[in-house]
């Protein structure tokens, strides 16, 4: 028995022992945070092309770079001064927008000159080399094929040989619907009968180029570029649900500009493996004047802008089922007021009226089941749609 009782105790010594090495292992362990991760650099970021379009507005986005551990998704840089400066003297000031945004006022950049930017942002000033002004040819075509995935593509020319290099970003419109269909809504606990303004049945969203698209035509003996891809949506996309649309902009570049978006696309899209490209450095043309070594992310160009949109509706695509999760649409029914069938109680906000049963009472959903608004999107149809 006494031989018992010690091994027992001796058991017990040695699990007290495990675990006291376990929790001081747990304690002892942290996680590694490389420098660069912590790093403070704050780099300045220029979005935007020199609009040389006849009359048109010029549209710059500043930005700061962000820490791998920030939590905030942007950092705009407000109370900059931006301007567009001729090398023959004129500048052309631009007006602070919400969220970093600034936009001039119509105006027409001269094609036999030379243009740069000039920014004022948080104590510092940015210059632009000076940049010819490229004219951009129309853009051919739009087309779609689909191969499981749909891919567009973008096809140009022009006549005259100049463009030789092109860049390309778009605008996405697709519009998608609520699981179900209803005319009712509620305000001030009253259910009121929807109309064209308010009906939440069919809404849109937008989005705007994640991805770079480039072409050139330098290696062809004619300025031609067929069917080059601009995006891709995955099979399954909502996108391309109910109806979709996509407004491409086309922008002739610079050998310099061409080459730098190169680098750009090659450093963010393509580093899956070992034999894809592998980073290279950025060589942009703006630089701050006090320290022309500190990084500015961003190219300077001064082109016009061509545009053409196409639309895709999913009667035209093969076996195309959206793949995004449904909502529980599971019905709750309610009595109604006896005396007043339009007045609605229903405690729980996350449901709203679907429809009035015969014979009484209100047939209920979620509202994530009723309104596209749920989902981020507008119920207001797009002008050109």
């Amino acid at each position: 028995m006494r031989a018992n009782r010690k091994e027992h105790k001796r058991l017990k010594v040695h699990r007290a022992l495990f675990f006291c090495s376990v929790l001081i292992l747990a304690a002892c362990r942290q996680s590694y945070e490389p420098p660069a991760i912590k790093a403070p650099n704050k780099y300045l970021v220029v979005e935007g092309v020199m609009n040389a379009n006849a009359g048109e507005r010029t549209t710059i986005k500043l930005s700061m770079t962000r820490n791998l551990l920030d939590t905030f998704i942007t950092d705009p840089v407000t109370s900059a001064q931006v301007q567009i400066e001729a090398r023959s003297g004129t500048g052309y000031q631009l007006q602070e927008q919400a969220g970093g945004t600034y936009i001039s006022d119509p105006l027409t950049l001269n094609a036999g000159e030379t243009y740069r930017l000039k920014i004022r942002a948080n104590g510092d000033e940015y210059l632009s080399d000076y940049v010819p002004v490229k004219i951009t040819p129309a853009i051919d075509s739009l087309n779609w094929r689909q191969n499981d995935d749909v891919t567009i593509y973008v096809s140009t020319h022009d006549p005259t040989n100049n463009a030789r290099y092109y860049r390309w970003d778009f605008t996405e419109t697709w519009q998608y619907r609520a699981e179900y269909e209803t005319i009712l809504g509620v305000q001030n606990g009253l259910i009121f009968y929807r109309d064209a303004n308010t009906q939440v049945y069919n809404c849109w969203r937008y989005a705007d180029a994640t991805q770079i698209a480039l072409g050139t035509s330098v290696k062809l003996s004619e300025d031609v570029i067929n069917q080059a891809p601009v995006t891709q949506i995955p099979k399954g996309s909502p996108r391309l649900g109910v109806r979709y649309s996509i407004l491409v902009r086309q922008y002739a570049l610079t050998e310099d500009a061409h080459k730098y978006w190169e680098i750009l696309k090659k450093n963010t899209q393509s580093l899956g493996t070992l034999f894809d490209a592998q980073p290279g450095q950025l060589r942009s043309n703006l630089y701050k004047t006090s320290d022309p070594d500190e990084p500015v992310i961003g190219f300077a160009s001064a082109s016009s802008v061509t545009e053409k949109r196409m639309f895709i509706s999913n009667g035209e695509l093969t076996n195309w089922t959206s793949l995004d999760p449904k909502p529980d649409c599971q019905l709750q029914f309610t009595p109604q007021d006896p005396n007043n069938y339009l007045i609605y109680k229903y405690p729980d906000t996350a449901y709203a009226p679907y429809y009035f049963v015969t014979g009484g009472g209100i047939a209920l959903a979620r509202k994530a089941c009723l309104e596209c608004t749920w989902h981020g999107g507008t119920n207001q149809k797009p002008s050109f749609w």
